[in-house]
C-alpha cells in the first residue's frame, strides 16, 4: 500500500513538474528524497513519514544523542528544521532567527540570519511568540517573522532577496506560520483572530515576492475568491455566502485566521487549509453562521480561486479553531479507492473527506470525553446534513453573555491544537497528539479597537473529571472513526508527531521527553528527556549513510504561555496559566535543538 500510495503521489507531482513551466522542479524531486527534509510539513500530503528504516523498532532503544545546538532563543520552540542536501536550516521564536547549519563540517553555522523587528509585536501575539517553521524553495529559505515581513533569503549566503509585508501588527496582525512553496508560488497565511483581524490566504511570486492572490477567510464573493462552482458539501454555495452569515459589517472584523498548515495534491492541483475562529469569542456579539471561519478550504494554487469548502463549526461558541493540519492520503473506503483528507479538528471531531469533491464520509469524536455535541449529522437528505449537534448544556450561546458555562470538553484548545499528526501508509493509521482538557467559558461583551485584544470571554482549564492525565497519543483509523491505541500523558501532547518505515513513531511531551513508540501497539520503546519541554515537531535525515532524528525543545506556546511569559494569574494565557501550572515542577525555559543516532 505504501509503494502505492507513494507512487501515486509523487508520480503525479513529477508529471506535474514536467507538463507546467511554473512548476517547482527542484523541490518536487528533492522531496522523494527521504534523506532530506525539505518541506515544513515533510512532504505535500503532510504525512510526516518517513521511508528511512535504518531507525526501527527493535534498534530504537539504543538511541543516543548525537549532537545539540543552542537556538540562543527562550521560549516557545514550535515547527523544526529543514535539511536539505548537506544543509539544515533552523528558525527560533521572535525575533525569528535562522540558521544554517553545514551537516558535512561539524556542524558549522555557515550563516546566520536575525531580522530587527519592532518589539511592539510581541503583546500583539496571541499565545506565545511561536514561528512555525521555514520554506524552501527556488534556492531559496523562506520566513515568515512575527511583525508579518516575508522574507526571501539565499539558501547558500542568507543575503536576503526579497521582502514582502503580509499584514499590519497594529491592527493585530502577526506571522506565527510556516510558509509552503507549490509550484511558483509562497503561500502564507495570517495569525490574528483574537484581534478582530479578516484573516487571509496569500500567495506570493517565488521570484519576485509580488502578491499574485490572496484569499479572506470572510467577506465578499470578490475578496473570498468563490464563484459559481464552489461548493460546499456537493451543493454550490451560491452568492454572498459568507455576507448572509454576518450581522451587517462585522465580517470585516471576523478573524478566521490561517496559521496552519498547508497541503497540495499535485493530481488534482489544489491547496488545503483551515481558517480558525470568528471574531469575537462572544457569540452573543456575532448572530449567524459567520462563514468561512472554521472551514476547510481547497483551493486552486495558481488563482486562488475555491473549489469546495466545509465548515466544520458553524456559529463557534468555543473558539474550536479550524486550523488543523489537513492529512492527504489514498485508502479504501467500503471497498471503494478514495483520494482522502483526514482533519483532526479543535472540536473534537476526526473529520475523513474525499478531498477532490469535499464529500464528508467521517466525523467522529476522537476523545471519548467531548461533550460540547452529540455527533454531527451525516444524513445527506437532512436539512442539518454535516453540521453538528451541539448539547444545550455546553452552549455558552444559550447561556448568554456574563454566564459560566461549565465542563465544557474539550477546551478551547482543542482536542488538538496546531501539533500536526502523523500517517503511516505501512498501517494506514493516523498518529494523533492530543489534548485531554474541559473549561469553564463565561462570554462578555467586548467592544473593537483595532490592535486590541477583541476576545469577550473568561476562561479555566483542567482535565475531565474523574481523569488526571491532560494529554493522550492515539492511533486513529480515519478509514472508520475509530481509536485503535490510547497512551496517556501527564501534560497535553503538543509536540507534532513522526512516523517512519522503521515501524517507529516518535513524538515529545511538555516535560520535555522524546518518545519513540510501536506503530503497530504504542508500546514505549525509548525516552529521553532533552533541556525543556518539547512542542516542536520531530524530523528526520540521513547524513554520511546514517540516520537521524532531531527536535526542537523550547517549553511555550499556548500550554506553555505561563512559564514561557512568566504569567501567574489563572485565568491569564486565556486560561491555560493556570491549567498548566504544575508545569513549572517538570521544566523550565530552554532553546535546543537534540539531534539522536544509533551508536556507532
Amino acid at each position: 500500500m505504501r509503494k502505492v500510495l507513494l507512487a501515486t503521489f509523487l508520480g503525479s507531482a513529477a508529471a506535474l513538474a514536467v507538463g507546467t513551466a511554473s512548476a517547482n522542479d527542484e523541490l518536487i524531486k528533492m522531496s522523494q528524497n527521504p534523506k532530506d527534509w525539505v518541506m515544513p510539513t515533510g512532504d505535500y500530503a503532510n504525512n510526516r513519514y518517513s521511508k528511512l528504516n535504518q531507525i526501527n523498532a527493535q534498534n530504537v532503544g539504543k538511541l543516543q544523542v548525537a549532537w545539540t545546538f543552542s537556538t540562543g532563543v527562550l521560549r516557545g520552540h514550535e515547527g523544526g528544521p529543514l535539511i536539505v542536501g548537506n544543509m539544515m536550516y533552523v528558525h527560533t521564536p521572535f525575533p525569528n532567527k535562522v540558521y544554517a547549519i553545514d551537516l558535512s563540517n561539524e556542524n558549522k553555522i555557515v550563516w546566520k540570519y536575525e531580522p530587527k523587528q519592532d518589539p511592539n509585536v510581541i503583546p500583539v501575539m496571541c499565545c506565545d511568540t511561536v514561528n512555525r517553521g521555514l520554506a524552501f524553495g527556488d534556492g531559496k529559505i523562506f520566513l515568515h517573522q512575527a511583525d508579518t515581513t516575508l522574507v526571501a533569503l539565499d539558501a547558500k549566503t542568507g543575503q536576503v532577496a526579497w521582502t514582502a509585508k503580509n499584514g499590519d501588527p497594529s491592527k493585530g496582525e502577526t506571522g506565527t506560520s510556516a510558509p509552503m512553496v507549490v509550484k511558483d508560488k509562497v503561500l502564507i497565511g495570517i495569525s490574528g483572530g483574537e484581534f478582530g483581524v479578516q484573516a487571509h490566504m496569500s500567495a506570493y511570486d517565488i521570484k519576485t515576492g509580488k502578491l499574485a492572490w490572496r484569499g479572506y477567510s470572510e467577506g465578499p464573493d470578490d475578496q473570498i475568491l468563490v464563484n459559481d462552482s464552489t461548493t460546499a458539501l456537493g451543493k454550490p454555495i451560491g452568492k454572498d455566502s459568507s455576507l448572509k452569515t454576518w450581522q451587517g459589517d462585522q465580517w470585516k472584523i471576523g478573524g478566521g485566521a490561517t496559521w496552519g498548515w498547508i497541503s497540495y495534491d499535485p493530481e488534482l492541483n489544489l491547496i488545503y487549509y483551515g481558517s480558525g475562529n470568528p471574531s469575537t469569542w462572544n457569540p452573543k456579539q456575532r448572530p449567524g453562521d459567520n462563514k468561512w471561519s472554521m472551514t476547510i478550504w481547497a483551493r486552486n494554487p495558481d488563482t486562488g480561486v475555491a473549489k469546495w469548502v466545509y465548515q466544520m463549526t458553524p456559529h463557534d461558541e468555543w473558539d474550536y479553531d479550524g486550523v488543523n493540519e489537513m492529512i492527504l492520503s489514498d485508502q479504501s473506503i467500503n471497498g471503494q479507492a478514495r483520494k482522502l483528507l483526514t482533519h483532526f479538528d479543535r472540536n473534537g471531531l476526526g473529520y475523513t473527506l474525499d478531498r477532490a469533491t469535499g464529500e464528508l464520509l467521517v466525523a467522529e469524536k476522537y476523545d471519548p470525553k467531548v461533550n460540547w455535541t452529540s455527533g454531527v449529522d451525516m444524513d445527506k437528505n437532512s436539512p442539518t446534513y454535516g453540521r453538528p449537534k451541539v448539547l444545550d448544556a455546553a452552549s455558552t450561546d444559550k447561556a448568554g453573555e456574563d454566564h459560566n458555562v461549565k465542563g465544557i470538553c474539550p477546551a478551547a484548545l482543542g482536542t488538538k491544537d496546531e501539533q500536526p499528526a502523523a500517517y503511516s501508509p505501512d498501517t494506514q493509521l493516523f498518529y494523533v497528539p492530543t489534548n485531554h482538557v474541559c473549561m469553564d467559558y463565561e462570554p462578555f461583551k467586548v467592544s473593537y479597537t483595532a490592535g486590541q485584544p477583541y476576545v469577550g470571554a473568561t476562561l479555566s482549564m483542567y482535565p475531565p473529571q474523574g481523569d488526571t492525565n491532560m494529554g493522550n497519543f492515539i492511533a486513529w483509523d480515519g478509514k472508520t472513526g475509530k481509536i485503535v491505541w490510547s497512551n496517556k500523558e501527564q501534560f497535553s501532547v503538543w509536540s507534532g508527531a513522526l512516523a517512519t518505515a522503521g515501524g517507529v513513531v516518535f513524538y515529545g511531551t511538555l516535560e520535555g521527553y522524546l518518545k519513540a513508540v510501536d506503530a503497530k501497539t504504542g508500546k514505549e520503546l525509548y525516552k529521553f528527556k532533552t533541556p525543556s519541554g518539547i512542542i516542536g515537531n520531530v524530523t528526520t535525515y540521513e547524513n554520511g549513510g546514517k540516520q537521524y532524528v532531531a527536535v526542537l525543545s523550547g517549553v511555550g506556546g499556548w500550554a506553555g504561555i505561563g512559564l514561557a511569559a512568566g504569567l501567574t494569574d489563572p485565568t491569564a494565557g486565556l486560561g491555560a496559566v493556570g491549567g498548566y501550572a504544575a508545569l513549572s515542577n517538570y521544566t523550565a525555559l530552554g532553546g535546543t535543538l537534540t539531534v539522536f543516532s544509533l551508536p556507532n
